[in-house]
């Protein structure tokens, strides 16, 4: 059925002013400041009476199969149902293993964001995990990217963090070289999606990798980057010379040497560094570990989807323009990721909406030209989700 969605401030994610927009079979068909030149006699006519329309957000680093393992088997978070990610605005997601990448492989990534994809969600993952060689499907990082659909690059491989194979330049290279390969190939993103930990060594091994090597700057792809304030300023260097870097939406406390997610987007923004080289994710699903000296986990927290919503409000409420801040949940993550019909309201893209209500509450979601949240309840249940009301949070 057509869809008429009339009357909608646009943030496509530029602020386009009061337009209509006509959806069908999935797709944005048209999007026009005259209503009359959408008419359509089978269309049905959704007035959203001035309030904001966004594309959806796409969360570029989550872990769909659940993150965690790192103090015993019970410490396994289980997997993200589907309307974690539809509550919280998210309307496409990237899967990626983690510290454990033993007990979960490729298989078990894929084969959760397949599930994740017939439950109506954009989906895609990484091969590999945090060490080297990378846990992958057909034994190759190249091949992964090249022949399975939903694998678009090789990730989070972690660096400067106790829990890394500790890479060489040399190893970060070669696979560097197999994804970026695979990438013009297959025409995918093809990066190296880079988890950064604690360590003082940061970026180092990657400014030493661009240095030595051929490799265009934009396969390299950092994420966690605001976890230390000295490590944020060597990514906003790393994306002048034409990296993506990605701020991840973790609770920080006041006293902690990072930046919160709101504040690190709005300090990037002011830097003067390329407004399209920085996103944030969620890192939903993930484990939030303490460590001791000795490498042992004090307590742990567990990362929510709804972080994303929730950094996006409390830029709006301190003044950041939503034009200004939005590409960073939405189009920049497209580009990166060679999501060529996602992050933007134009015609011929996916039809994955936002709807934010006055006080920037998340009312509607569209995936798809589906409504899966409507009037700020979710429609769309996961297989395993409880219908008569989503589970906690």
């Amino acid at each position: 059925m057509l869809k008429l969605l009339t009357n909608a401030q646009v943030f496509a994610p530029e602020d386009l002013g009061l337009r209509h927009v006509l959806i069908g079979g999935g797709r944005i068909i048209a999007v026009s400041e005259d209503k009359d030149r959408l008419a359509a006699p089978c269309a049905s006519e959704i007035d959203l009476e001035g309030r904001r329309l966004l594309p959806g957000f796409i969360d570029g680093h989550a872990h769909v199969t659940g993150g965690g393992g790192e103090a015993g088997f019970r410490t396994r978070v289980p997997p993200v149902p589907p309307g974690q990610f539809t509550r919280a605005g998210i309307t496409s997601v990237v899967g990626v293993l983690g510290t454990d990448d033993t007990t979960r492989d490729t298989r078990s990534l894929l084969a959760q964001t397949r599930a994740l994809r017939e439950e109506g969600l954009g989906a895609w993952c990484h091969t590999g995990g945090y060490h080297v060689p990378p846990v992958t499907l057909t034994g190759s990082v190249r091949d992964d990217i090249v022949y399975l659909d939903p694998v678009i690059g090789v990730g989070e491989l972690a660096l400067s963090d106790h829990r890394s194979s500790q890479p060489t330049r040399d190893e970060l290279l070669r696979i560097a070289s197999d994804a970026h390969v695979a990438g013009m190939i297959s025409g995918k993103a093809g990066i190296v999606h880079l988890h950064l930990g604690d360590g003082e060594r940061g970026l180092d091994l990657v400014r030493q990798a661009l240095q030595l090597s051929e490799l265009p700057a934009r396969v390299f792809n950092p994420t966690h980057v605001n976890r230390r304030k000295a490590l944020f300023e060597e990514a906003i260097e790393l994306a002048r010379g034409g990296s993506t870097v990605d701020i991840t939406a973790f609770p920080v406390a006041e006293d902690e040497d990072a930046w919160p997610a709101d504040v690190a987007l709005l300090r990037y923004l002011e830097s003067g560094a390329p407004a399209d080289r920085v996103t944030i994710s969620s890192d939903g699903g993930g484990c939030l570990p303490v460590f001791n000296a000795e490498g042992e986990m004090l307590h742990m927290e567990t990362a929510k989807p709804a972080s994303l919503i929730e950094t996006l409000q409390t830029l709006l409420v301190n003044g950041a323009a939503l034009e200004q801040v939005l590409p960073a949940f939405t189009s920049n993550v497209a580009d990166i990721l060679r999501l060529h019909d996602r992050g933007r309201i134009r015609d011929g893209d996916a039809a994955d909406l936002i709807v934010l209500d006055d006080d920037n509450e998340i009312s509607d979601v569209m995936i798809a030209g589906i409504w899966h949240v409507q009037a700020g309840a979710q429609r769309v249940f996961g297989q395993f989700e409880n219908q008569d009301g989503a589970e906690e949070e």
